[in-house]
């Protein structure tokens, strides 16, 4: 055998021993599934595949960063990873990892905002799932240029942000999360309700504003209708509304739970017994059912309503009517 023929042999030994030594290890990576402890792994923009990879790595989700670049390489992926906050916590192949990484199937987070909830408690919400600090959510949604760009004439977001439940990727920005809020809010916002509520003379802000009151007035949803027409009868009147949570939201954290005498004596902005009219803005973020009762009130003569201690209120069209409801179901009590 000549010198030539052993070297190529020799060659062709080595190079079937190269091919052994990555697409074994290659082949047993591919089909192995790592089951790793839940695992949330945070990938900047701007990551390059190796970062990536060692991320994974670190984190126990791959078990070799090197072959995981070399499969991203092999399918075309290199330069196709999303940025964003992933959530690992069931056993996955590398490739299985890889498509979510390309189709950026990110973490998601899901919150709800009851019906009635203040500025604060949404920040307070937000914060507590992670969005961002209360007090960044706050300095937001009271912006003048954000919203000077929203056309909004309050003074913040308050009543602006529609309650529902929601569904943001994790690690999307307060900006974006406010306004999807925001932006589900002007959906309701039906041009038949906007119409109806111009006739009577009401903008956006005023309309949400009056929503708002009935929101928190309302024991149920069935009586929204009765109470927006009270209200409405008043504003039509030149009536005080002298609404309670207007008072409260006024007071702020002056407020301890009990409302005094004092208290509804006391002038603001928000105080509905001292001044005529609709307060600046919304008080909280109006339902589905106190927008709609605000377009469309009932057709009824009543100006005045008291609790009956059960959830539900006595209305009356007179103020000898409204004394007699009062004495029946609060002096007694």
């Amino acid at each position: 055998m000549s010198t030539s023929s052993k070297f190529r042999r020799v060659s062709v030994v080595l190079f079937l021993v190269l091919l052994v030594g990555i697409f074994l290890p290659m082949g047993y990576f591919l089909q192995q599934p790592v089951l790793p402890s839940p695992q949330i792994i945070a990938i900047p923009g701007g990551s390059s595949l190796y970062g990536v990879a060692h991320q994974l790595e670190q984190a126990g989700v791959v078990s070799s960063a090197r072959l995981f670049v070399l499969l991203a390489r092999g399918r075309g992926d290199a330069g196709r990873i999303r940025a964003g906050t992933y959530e690992f916590n069931t056993a996955a192949t590398p490739g299985e990892i890889l498509d979510r990484l390309v189709a950026g199937d990110v973490r998601r987070l899901q919150f709800t905002i009851p019906e009635g909830f203040d500025l604060r408690q949404i920040a307070a919400r937000l914060e507590a799932i992670g969005i961002a600090p209360a007090a960044e959510i706050l300095r937001l949604a009271r912006d003048p240029k954000f919203l000077a760009a929203r056309s909004i004439t309050a003074p913040s977001l308050e009543g602006y942000l529609f309650p529902e439940t929601y569904t943001v990727p994790a690690g999307e920005s307060p900006l974006r999360v406010l306004t999807a809020m925001l932006d589900e809010m002007q959906r309701r916002l039906t041009p038949e309700n906007l119409a109806a509520v111009s006739g009577r003379g009401l903008d956006t802000n005023g309309y949400l504003t009056l929503a708002s009151i009935v929101q928190k007035e309302a024991g149920n949803e069935a009586e929204m209708p009765l109470i927006a027409a009270v209200f409405t009868n008043r504003l039509r009147l030149g009536i005080p509304l002298q609404a309670d949570p207007t008072v409260i939201y006024g007071l702020g954290d002056d407020f301890h739970g009990n409302l005094t005498k004092k208290h509804l004596q006391q002038p603001n902005p928000y105080n509905t017994y001292t001044r005529r009219g609709l307060p600046p803005g919304p008080i909280a973020s109006p339902g589905a059912a106190a927008l709609q009762a605000v377009a469309f009130p009932a057709d009824v003569d009543y100006l005045y309503f008291v609790a009956r201690g059960d959830g539900t209120h006595a209305f009356s069209k007179t103020l000898k009517e409204h004394n007699r409801a009062v004495a029946d179901f609060q002096l007694r009590h």
